[in-house]
């Protein structure tokens, strides 16, 4: 589970068609239409959003519980909280994980608040938990993020019955064991009428159908989100789903603009996996997130819909004898959970960042390139932010941090 999920789009710059143009950068923002208005729920003040993803399966071998969310200082930095991932199985929403997601008893000192599991106690596992920090931050929310990497193949059968998919997932999220837990869901397909893990043919519509389903079950008073592809190559991904006509039934996007480069191209070339803009060498120009963010906002998606992302963990390659990006490899530098992945409160100290490109950072030690977002480099994309009138940011994800929260400060 952890490995099929932390990799989660470890392949999605390699299966992408390589492009040779960029579209030109545009600072314009299409207002929201009527049927917006009337159909999503109202927003938070565009760009003050700090959506977190928390994982089910970081309570295994990450030993990274909901506490350590309170513990790091994290919890009253968050506007929202991510919970990766449900399933999407049968064309419905499923659990992706029922002994993390509300059986696993929590001792008194793993707990939120230092009181015990009880064995008789009708919920427990992280939704509990997660109860139990709200109570903490009462304006803190939750959503539930279903799909992601490993589970977005389910989603083109859900989208040839929208409404019997959306009438499911209402019903597992408004689950009156946890109906209090969630404020609404996310939806991670990787990713529609394109290729991901598994390629969908479902065509250009099937995304934006699925999007006014999940409105329309929800109502306007759930959150409805989405995280989406950050490919802003001519021609890729973004141009593949009617990604303009979901977003007046979504309350924001997540475009993923991390994973750009690493090592699934084992022999390199060398490249930053968050690049913020283009740089002479790149190896695929719209692989950035400023490329992203204006073929998106170039669609007429307004951008305080548009939240930019963060990765809290790096991807390096072995066997480079360049320090500047553009060297070759020998393949992937071994990680803790993953070749050619590893935190960012690993890598802080065991190869600490010595150059800058695109607005991100690398660090070359010893036959090792890693590339990795510090908060150096986290303060620049969020003047980026600022500057782009974006509505927030989100990271992937919260295990990747210190233990005092460094990375998610940066970003407050």
């Amino acid at each position: 589970m952890l490995r099929l999920h932390r990799s989660r789009a470890r392949f999605r710059a390699l299966i992408a068609a390589a492009c040779t143009a960029v579209l030109g950068v545009t600072l314009l923002a299409g207002s929201a239409s009527a049927d917006e208005t009337t159909v999503s729920a109202a927003p938070t003040a565009a760009g003050d959003k700090v959506v977190g993803y928390f994982t089910n399966w970081g309570v295994y071998d990450r030993n990274y519980h909901v506490k350590n969310i309170e513990t790091s200082g994290s919890a009253g930095k968050l506007t929202h909280i991510n919970y990766a991932f449900g399933n999407v199985t049968g064309g419905k929403c499923a659990i992706g994980d029922s002994y993390a997601d509300y059986e696993k008893a929590y001792t008194a000192d793993q707990s939120v608040d230092g009181v015990a599991d009880t064995w008789d106690q009708p919920l427990r596992g992280n939704f509990n938990q997660l109860r139990k920090l709200k109570a903490l931050h009462p304006g803190l929310k939750v959503i539930w993020s279903f799909g992601g990497w490993s589970w977005s193949g389910g989603f083109g059968q859900a989208a040839q019955n929208p409404a019997a998919f959306a009438q499911s997932c209402r019903e597992l999220v408004e689950d009156p064991r946890w109906a209090d837990v969630f404020d609404g869901i996310d939806i991670d397909w990787e990713y529609p009428n394109a290729c991901g893990l598994t390629c969908d043919t479902s065509g250009r519509d099937a995304f934006r159908n699925l999007a006014s389903a999940l409105r329309a079950e929800f109502g306007s008073g759930a959150l409805v989100t989405a995280a989406i592809t950050a490919d802003g190559s001519d021609g890729g991904k973004i141009d593949a789903a009617d990604y303009a006509g979901a977003a007046r039934y979504l309350d924001w996007y997540n475009p993923m603009t991390y994973d750009f480069f690493g090592a699934f191209a084992a022999q390199g070339p060398t490249a930053p996996h968050s690049p913020l803009t283009s740089y002479p060498g790149i190896p695929t120009e719209g692989f950035t997130s400023d490329a992203a963010v204006s073929k998106l906002k170039g669609l007429g998606i307004p951008s305080e819909k548009l939240l930019l992302g963060i990765g809290f963990y790096g991807r390096g390659w072995s066997g480079v004898t360049q320090k500047e990006p553009g060297g070759t490899a020998t393949g992937a530098a071994p990680g803790t959970y993953e070749a050619g992945i590893e935190d960012y409160k690993v890598l802080k100290n065991s190869c600490p960042a010595n150059g800058t490109v695109a607005g991100t950072a690398y660090a070359f030690c010893g036959n090792q390139w890693w590339s990795y977002d510090t908060p150096a480099t986290i303060a620049g994309k969020m003047a980026y932010k600022n500057q782009q009138g974006l509505g927030g940011t989100f990271f992937w994800e919260l295990s990747g941090d210190t233990t005092d929260g460094e990375l998610i400060k940066s970003i407050d």
